[in-house]
C-alpha cells in the first residue's frame, strides 16, 4: 500500500497538471502565445532532467533519497507557485514593476518540472527492486496510479467549475504535500552499484543506427502532435462549453482505455510486430486528430475518439519500451531511456506547445492546431511504415 499511494498521488498530480495548467495560465491573462511559450519552456526540462537525476541516483546509489528530494523540492517550487498567483501579489507585482508575473510564474512551473521528473525513474527502481520484478504485482501497484489520474482530473474540473482556476495551486500544493509524505513511509532497499568499466560502455554505435534514428524521429513527431491535447484540451472544451465534471470525465476516459489497452498487451505482442504496432498507434493517433475539431461538439462524439487514446499512449509507449529494451544492451538501458524520453518528450513537447501556442490565437485557430497536429502524426505514421523489415 505504500507504493501504491506514492503512485496515485504521483499520477494525481499529472491529472491536475496536464489537463488544467493551461486554464490556470489563461486565467493569469497570458495569452495564448505565452501559454504555449510557457509549456514549451517548463516541456524542455525534460531534456536534461532525466539523465541528470539518472546520473545523480547512479553515483549516490540513493534512489529513495532522489524521490524524496525531489517530491520536497517540488512541493516547495509549487509553494512559491501559489504565492505568486494571489491576486494581491499580482497586484503588487503590476503596481511595483509594470509588468506581469509571466518571468516568475514560468520560473516557479520550471524548477517544479525540473524537480519533479526525478521521482519517477527512481520510484519505479525502488518499487521493482521490492517486488522483486513481479511484473503481475507490479501492474497492480502501478494500477493506482491510474486511478489517482482519473479522481484527480474529475475533482480539479469539478473544483475550477466552482472556484476558478486559481484552484489550481492550491490543489498542486495539497496533492504534492500529499505525496511527500508518502515518500517517508517507503523503506530503503539495497541497490546494486555498476562498476566504472561497465557504466562507461559506448552507446553512440546504438544511437546512430538508421532504425534508432527512424525510431526517434517518429516518436519527437509524435509529441509534436499531442501538444494541443496535453497542453491546450481542458481550454478547447471549455470554450465549447462543457461543464469542469464533464472535462475531467472526458480526459479520464482516456484514461480508462489506456488501462484496458495495458491489460492486453501481452497478447497483442505475441499476435503483432513492433513495427505494425507502431504504425497502428501513429495512424490512429492521426485520424484522432484530425477528427477531434468535427466531433468534439458532440459528448458522445468526443467519447469515442478519447477511447483512441488506447493506442495513441498506450500501445505505443508499450511497443516503445520494448524497443528500446531490445535495441540497447542491459549495461544501456538507463542511458537509453534517458535519451529516448529526453529527446522524445522533452524536444518534441517542447516544439509542439510552442507551435500550438502560436497557432491556438485564443481558442480561434484550436481547429488548425489539431489539423497540424494530425499532419505530424500522419507524417511520423510514414517514416515508421517505410520499414525494410519488421521489427520483433
Amino acid at each position: 500500500m505504500r507504493l501504491s499511494s506514492n503512485y496515485f498521488f504521483y499520477f494525481a498530480l499529472l491529472g491536475l497538471i496536464s489537463p488544467y495548467l493551461s486554464v490556470f495560465l489563461d486565467g493569469q491573462g497570458f495569452s495564448s502565445r505565452q501559454v504555449g511559450e510557457i509549456l514549451a519552456f517548463i516541456t524542455a526540462t525534460k531534456i536534461v532532467a532525466p539523465s541528470l537525476w539518472a546520473t545523480l541516483a547512479d553515483k549516490t546509489a540513493k534512489p529513495l533519497l532522489i524521490i524524496r528530494c525531489g517530491a520536497l523540492l517540488a512541493l516547495l517550487s509549487f509553494c512559491l507557485l501559489y504565492w505568486f498567483s494571489l491576486p494581491e501579489v499580482n497586484a503588487y507585482w503590476f503596481a511595483q514593476y509594470s509588468t506581469s508575473l509571466y518571468w516568475p510564474i514560468t520560473l516557479c512551473l520550471a524548477c517544479f518540472m525540473l524537480f519533479w521528473t526525478a521521482i519517477l525513474p527512481q520510484l519505479e527502481v525502488h518499487t521493482l527492486n521490492s517486488l522483486k520484478q513481479s511484473s503481475k504485482i507490479y501492474a497492480r501497484v502501478r494500477l493506482w496510479g491510474s486511478l489517482g489520474f482519473i479522481v484527480l482530473a474529475v475533482i480539479a474540473g469539478e473544483v475550477t467549475t466552482v472556484v476558478g482556476s486559481q484552484a489550481f495551486p492550491g490543489l498542486g500544493v495539497i496533492t504534492l504535500a500529499l505525496l511527500f509524505s508518502c515518500t517517508l513511509l517507503l523503506s530503503a532497499k539495497k541497490t546494486i552499484r555498476l562498476t566504472k568499466t561497465k557504466a562507461t560502455i559506448a552507446i553512440i554505435d546504438k544511437l546512430t543506427e538508421w532504425r534508432f534514428i527512424r525510431f526517434f524521429i517518429a516518436g519527437l513527431l509524435l509529441q509534436v502532435s499531442f501538444a494541443p491535447y496535453y497542453g491546450f484540451f481542458a481550454l478547447f472544451l471549455r470554450d465549447l462549453n462543457y461543464s469542469g465534471l464533464a472535462i475531467g470525465l472526458v480526459i479520464s476516459l482516456g484514461v480508462v482505455a489506456e488501462v484496458i489497452a495495458f491489460i492486453f498487451m501481452g497478447v497483442l505482442f505475441k499476435r503483432f510486430s513492433l513495427t505494425t504496432l507502431l504504425v497502428f498507434s501513429l495512424a490512429i493517433t492521426a485520424l484522432r486528430w484530425f477528427l477531434m475539431p468535427v466531433v468534439a461538439d458532440s459528448l458522445l462524439g468526443l467519447a469515442i475518439i478519447q477511447l483512441a487514446h488506447a493506442a495513441s499512449f498506450a500501445i505505443y509507449h508499450s511497443a516503445s519500451m520494448r524497443f528500446i529494451s531490445s535495441h540497447f544492451t542491459v549495461m544501456q538501458q538507463s542511458r537509453g531511456q534517458a535519451i529516448y524520453l529526453g529527446g522524445v518528450y522533452g524536444i518534441g513537447g517542447a516544439i509542439g506547445a510552442y507551435i500550438t501556442g502560436l497557432l491556438w490565437l485564443e481558442g480561434q485557430g484550436a481547429d488548425n492546431a489539431f489539423i497540424i497536429a494530425g499532419i505530424s502524426a500522419l507524417l511520423a505514421t510514414f517514416i515508421m511504415a517505410f520499414n525494410k523489415r519488421q521489427w520483433r
